[in-house]
C-alpha cells in the first residue's frame, strides 16, 4: 500500500503517459519516464534498469512438507536484478545488441515449492554465483520488403531502429530470450512495473527453451506488417531440466517456436491483438510413466531424471489476447497448453493453464503513468504428472513428497506508482490456493514492494 500512499499524496505526476499498447518491458524514447532521453536517432543505445523486490509470507496450514516445498512457516526474501542495455547500429538496417546482467538475492523458499512461482525476477538455482553474466548478445538485421519507413513503435534495447519498414523481414541469430520474442502481451509481461507472478507475465504452459537464468542461443526469422506478424525461432535446450548447460546436439535436442500475431483492431484506444503459439521441444526429458513403472518395480519412490533419454518430444500451443478498452482500461487473456507426458524441462512446471486481468490507468485520480492491475490464473498438470508427485516424485521446482491434487490457483493485485522520471514504487498481493498443486497445503498470501529504476 506504499505505492497507493504516495500516489494520493500528490508525487508530481507525469507529462505524458505510454501508448496503452505498446509492450512495456523496456525505457521508451521520447518521454519523461526514463533517466536518460532515448529519443534521438544516434546509432546506438545505452540503458539499464534495477529492479529491487521484496516478498514475505506468513505462516500457512500445512499437515506436512517435502523437499521441494514452499516453506510453511513465515519467511521473506530481497531480489536484486540490474541489466544494462546496449545496442549499436553500423548500418541502417543492421543492429548488433550487448546486454550485461547481475541477479542478485534470493525468491522465497528458495524459489521452490509453488508452479506459479511469485517473483519473475529470481534465478531458478540459488547454487549459482551472484556475478556479472552476457545476457544477450545477438545480431538483429532488417530486410525491407516496402519503400514505406516509419517511427518504430516498439524501439527499445531489443529493437533501437529509430525508423523501420512498414513490411519487412526481422533476423536475429545469437544469444537471446525467448520470452522477449514470443508470447508478448502489453499489459501482462513485464514483472519490473507490472505482475510479478511468473504465470501471469509468461503463460505457465509454454516451456520455452532457456537456461535456468532464462536465455539461450536461437536463431529467429520474423515477418512484420501492420495488420500481421509471423515469427519462428529456433532454439537451444538445456542439457537437464533447469540447468545453466545448453545442448548443442540439434539433430537431437532443439525447440521450434512458432507465432502469428494478428492485429484485428488498430482503432484508438480499442486496439486488439491475438497471438497463437505453437511449440514443439526436444531434450533429454524424463518420462512420467517410465518413472511410475520403474519405481514400482523396484519398491522405491519415482525419480524422473533416471528415465531421461536424448531426442524426447513436449509439445503444446498458447493463445494470447490483448484488448483496449477505451483509454484507461486493458483486459488481457491466456491459454496455454502442453502435453504432459515427459518431463517439466526449461520454465515451469505447469501443463496446462488459464489467465485473465487487465490493468487501468490512474487518469481517474490524475496519475496517467501509474498502473492499476487485477489478474487471475488457474494452472493444472496431466494426470500422469499428478501420480508421479503423488507417489512422491520430485520436480526441479515442485514436490511435496505427497500430493492431494487440485489446481493451483493464483490471484494478484499491484499498484505501479511513477515517482519521478525513471523512478518507480509498487506493492503486490498474491493469493495461492493449493500450492504445488496440493489441496492439503496452503493457502498463502504472499506480500510485495518493489522498487524500479529505468536509464
Amino acid at each position: 500500500m506504499l505505492a497507493i500512499a504516495l500516489a494520493l499524496a500528490g508525487v508530481p505526476r507525469a507529462a505524458a503517459a505510454k501508448n496503452p499498447e505498446e509492450p512495456e518491458t523496456a525505457p521508451k524514447p521520447g518521454n519523461d519516464i526514463t533517466f536518460l532521453d532515448h529519443g534521438g536517432t544516434e546509432p546506438y543505445w545505452l540503458g539499464a534498469e534495477a529492479n529491487s523486490i521484496f516478498q514475505a509470507h506468513p505462516s500457512f496450514p500445512a499437515p506436512y512438507s517435502g523437499t521441494n516445498s514452499l516453506h510453511a512457516g513465515g519467511e521473506t526474501a530481497l531480489s536484486g536484478l540490474l541489466t544494462v542495455f546496449t545496442a549499436y547500429r553500423p548500418f541502417r538496417t543492421t543492429e548488433v545488441i550487448v546486454d550485461g546482467e547481475l541477479a542478485l538475492g534470493n525468491g522465497l523458499s528458495g524459489a521452490i515449492g509453488v508452479a506459479g512461482f511469485s517473483n519473475l525476477d529470481v534465478v531458478r538455482n540459488p547454487t549459482l554465483p551472484h556475478v556479472p553474466y552476457f545476457a544477450r548478445y545477438e545480431i538483429h538485421q532488417i530486410i525491407p520488403l516496402s519503400d514505406v519507413w516509419e517511427p518504430n513503435s516498439d524501439r527499445g534495447p531489443i529493437s533501437s531502429f529509430a525508423m523501420v519498414p512498414r513490411h519487412r523481414l526481422e533476423l536475429r541469430a545469437g544469444k537471446m530470450s525467448t520470452a522477449d520474442l514470443f508470447d508478448i502481451n502489453p499489459a501482462g509481461s513485464d514483472s519490473h512495473l507490472q505482475f510479478m507472478n511468473w504465470a501471469v507475465d509468461n503463460n505457465g504452459a509454454y516451456d520455452y527453451a532457456a537456461d535456468t537464468r532464462g536465455y539461450t542461443y536461437g536463431f529467429l526469422v520474423e515477418y512484420q506488417g501492420p495488420f500481421v506478424e509471423a515469427r519462428f525461432g529456433e532454439m537451444l535446450m538445456p542439457t537437464v531440466a533447469n540447468g545453466i548447460d545448453l545442448d548443442w546436439d540439434l539433430a537431437k535436442d532443439r525447440a521450434e517456436n512458432l507465432e502469428l500475431e494478428i492485429k484485428y483492431s488498430r482503432h484508438d484506444d480499442w486496439a486488439g491483438t491475438l497471438r497463437v503459439l505453437g511449440f514443439l521441444n526436444h531434450a533429454a526429458m524424463g518420462s512420467y510413466a517410465e518413472a511410475i513403472a520403474a519405481a514400482q518395480t523396484a519398491g522405491t519412490t519415482p525419480d524422473i531424471t533416471l528415465s531421461r533419454q536424448k531426442g524426447r518430444l513436449k509439445g503444446g500451443f498458447g493463445l494470447n489476447e490483448i484488448q483496449e478498452l477505451g483509454p484507461m482500461v486493458r483486459a488481457f487473456a491466456r491459454i496455454g497448453w502442453n502435453d504432459g507426458r515427459n518431463e517439466s524441462f526449461a520454465y515451469t512446471e505447469i501443463d496446462n493453464t488459464f489467465e485473465i486481468g487487465g490493468d487501468l490507468r490512474g487518469l481517474l485520480w490524475r496519475r496517467p503513468d501509474d498502473r492499476l492491475g487485477l489478474a487471475f490464473v488457474s494452472n493444472g498438470i496431466s494426470s500422469v504428472h499428478a501420480e508421479y508427485l503423488r507417489q512422491g516424485g520430485l520436480g526441479f521446482i515442485i514436490g511435496d513428497g505427497n500430493l492431494d491434487y487440485a489446481r493451483e490457483t493464483i490471484v494478484e493485485h499491484y499498484y505501479n506508482c511513477h515517482v519521478w522520471r525513471g523512478a518507480f514504487l509498487a506493492e503486490d498481493v498474491q493469493l495461492i490456493v493449493n500450492p504445488g498443486f496440493n489441496a492439503a497445503r496452503g493457502p498463502v498470501w504472499v506480500f510485495s514492494l518493489r522498487g524500479h529504476l529505468e536509464f
